[in-house]
């Protein structure tokens, strides 16, 4: 089968690489769509490999059909050859096929394309992952999520809307200001005009301070707005795209309970993973078939164009998901 493989120059190619061989807990399914991640262009710098055991090229998320199952896998999974499935990879969505443990797969909801199907698993489950499990989200509260034009962004504010939250965002320039507001977002702040700080102190005294912040950005970004937090709230780091290191003036933290959370998906256990996904099918999938949530895409191109692909991604413009075509 063929995968985008990277140079030493760390240029993107098609590629021939063996077959995946299907283990009796594993299903195959050839890829139709696989979508892009920040954590894609991180792995092609090398800065993000994939988990022991993942194949060497990237792709967390992936659309398509069941060809094969193994042993195990035909008694223990609901699903059967021919059925069109989504699934969380630790690695491996751009080529032609992938072999997925039969508890990482879920089904396509009601009338989604296999081209949004593609778009949601990664960042659908990251999303519930922060918003619920480590966030402990509830309606009527206050969140913070930055980086609003981003792809995660584009799930996180639906999803945090579809179940009652109220959302500040930030975006850096006032051209995406308008695209965010249609994700649902009650407040979107331009950072280019207008000072997240001074909009998080306005918050503050007027009784409606952020709850839970979801930060990919870190950096003094961060440092910043730790003072404006209500009392038990809970700040979530799940990237530090602005800088790993900031200042923090610790009685924020302690006078106010603030819970300082670090949260990735990648490195979450098998089974954990597992739960998580039979969540999303439980609570969320039924918002997305009633039409509550839908999966924001920007562009779709041909996997050959990888690295059209990411360079979109490295140059900010997307506000929604970057989806690859592997089977027409």
């Amino acid at each position: 089968m063929k995968a985008i493989l990277v140079n030493p120059d760390k240029s993107l190619v098609w590629s021939d690489v063996p077959d995946p061989v299907v283990g009796d807990e594993d299903v195959l399914v050839e890829i139709h769509c696989a979508a892009l991640n920040r954590a894609d262009l991180m792995q092609r710098e090398g800065d993000y490999p994939p988990p022991p055991g993942c194949p060497e090229w990237m792709g967390l998320e992936i659309s398509g059909v069941i060809v094969k199952m193994g042993k195990i896998a035909e008694e223990k999974s609901p699903y059967r050859l021919g059925d069109q499935v989504c699934a969380l990879l630790g690695g491996g969505g751009y080529a032609e096929y992938a072999n997925v443990k039969y508890d990482m797969l879920m089904p396509v909801p009601k009338n989604r394309t296999l081209v949004e199907a593609a778009a949601m698993p990664e960042a659908y489950a990251t999303a519930y992952l922060n918003l619920f499990i480590e966030g402990k989200a509830k309606a009527g509260d206050t969140l913070l999520m930055n980086a609003g034009a981003s792809g995660l962004a584009s799930v996180v504010i639906p999803m945090a809307k579809a179940f009652g939250l109220r959302v500040i965002t930030t975006v850096r320039s006032a051209e995406f200001v308008e695209s965010v507001k249609k994700t649902g977002a009650d407040i979107v702040v331009d950072t280019s005009a207008e000072d997240i700080h001074e909009v998080l102190k306005a918050q503050l005294d007027a009784g409606t301070p952020v709850d839970i912040a979801i930060d990919c950005l870190g950096g003094d970004y961060m440092g910043g707005c730790l003072q404006y937090l209500s009392h038990g709230a809970r700040w979530i780091m799940i990237a530090a795209l602005a800088g790993r290191f900031t200042e923090i003036d610790l009685k924020n933290i302690y006078v106010r309970n603030v819970r300082i959370i670090g949260s990735t998906l990648r490195s979450r256990t098998p089974a954990f993973k597992a739960e998580l996904l039979a969540s999303l099918v439980k609570n969320v999938w039924p918002k997305v078939e009633e039409g509550l949530l839908k999966p924001s895409i920007y562009k779709v191109l041909p996997i050959q164009r990888a690295e059209e692909a990411h360079a979109i991604l490295e140059r900010g413009e997307n506000v929604g998901k970057v989806v690859l075509t592997v089977k027409d």
